[in-house]
């Protein structure tokens, strides 16, 4: 009896102590944040294209606060210089007259707040994708949708793939690397499934080709933001730096990736 009246003196102790815990976070400067992803799409001139910038922010706060008033700015190695200018103080700098070259080098440079960011890197070919197959059993229930997005790597040469997978169902995109160490010259697949997903529903297909480093960065990133990665107050096993440098302060060094893809767009309807 006495064992009893103690193990539910226990389990009215564990269920009833509810407290309200208020974590302290440090806050660091804000840090300027590049989204510069040049994507030239297969059969389109490539000429329209946008930056991104903002600031970093702590991790409660709602709102991402812009990077307003830079000058920004692409070079090629042919001398031509695409200005992008901002659009109504959104930090989404905007360009029109952008020339792709497919295997060119492109330099970005950027001016905020007196101080210089600048980023090169080559705008990387892709093959496109030959076809999608459609598994109606996947997952571990049998039931799950998946798709495999597949395409041919060239033989002989390093290749490296980004691949997005967007529904218009509410789910966030789908995004993975690959590259061809072992399947060079081969049939191989970008990989997407979701409970979600049922017949009628459409899937854009992105296909980006991109640079050893930009693999390496973007590998990281989704291995320290995946299930696997630990929660947001898990101390990360590595810092992400991306190939955007602080010229003038290389201590207040910017996040973010300066990337040039063509890319091989494909949308698919579920079956």
């Amino acid at each position: 009896m006495k064992k009893i009246i103690y193990i539910s003196f226990l389990l009215a102790l564990f269920t009833n102590c509810e407290d309200v815990i208020d974590v302290e976070l440090n806050n660091a400067e804000p840090r300027l944040v590049i989204e510069a992803s040049i994507n030239y799409f297969k059969n389109t001139t490539g000429n329209e294209q946008s930056i991104k910038l903002t600031l970093s922010a702590p991790f409660f706060d709602d709102t991402i606060p812009p990077a307003n008033s830079a000058t920004v700015q692409i070079s090629d190695t042919n001398g031509n210089i695409f200005n992008f200018i901002e659009i109504d103080n959104t930090g989404i700098y905007y360009n029109n007259t952008f020339i792709p070259v497919l295997d060119a080098e492109y330099t970005l440079v950027i001016n905020y707040e007196d101080e210089i960011y600048t980023a090169t890197e080559t705008l990387t070919t892709v093959v496109p994708i030959d076809y999608v197959e459609q598994n109606n059993e996947g997952g571990f229930s049998g039931e799950d949708i998946e798709l495999k997005a597949y395409y041919t790597d060239p033989e002989g040469i390093n290749n490296y793939y980004f691949f997005e997978f967007i529904s218009d169902i509410p789910v966030v995109p789908t995004l993975s690397v690959y590259d061809d160490t072992f399947t060079d010259g081969n049939e191989i697949f970008g990989f997407y499934t979701e409970e979600d997903l049922e017949s009628g529903d459409s899937v854009t297909i992105r296909n980006y080709g991109v640079s050893s480093q930009f693999y390496d960065f973007m590998f990281i990133l989704l291995q320290q933001g995946g299930d696997s990665g630990g929660g947001p107050f898990e101390t990360q096993p590595a810092t992400v730096r991306g190939n955007c440098i602080n010229t003038t302060n290389p201590e207040n060094f910017p996040y973010g990736y300066f990337r040039l893809s063509e890319v091989d767009e494909l949308i698919y309807i579920v079956e």
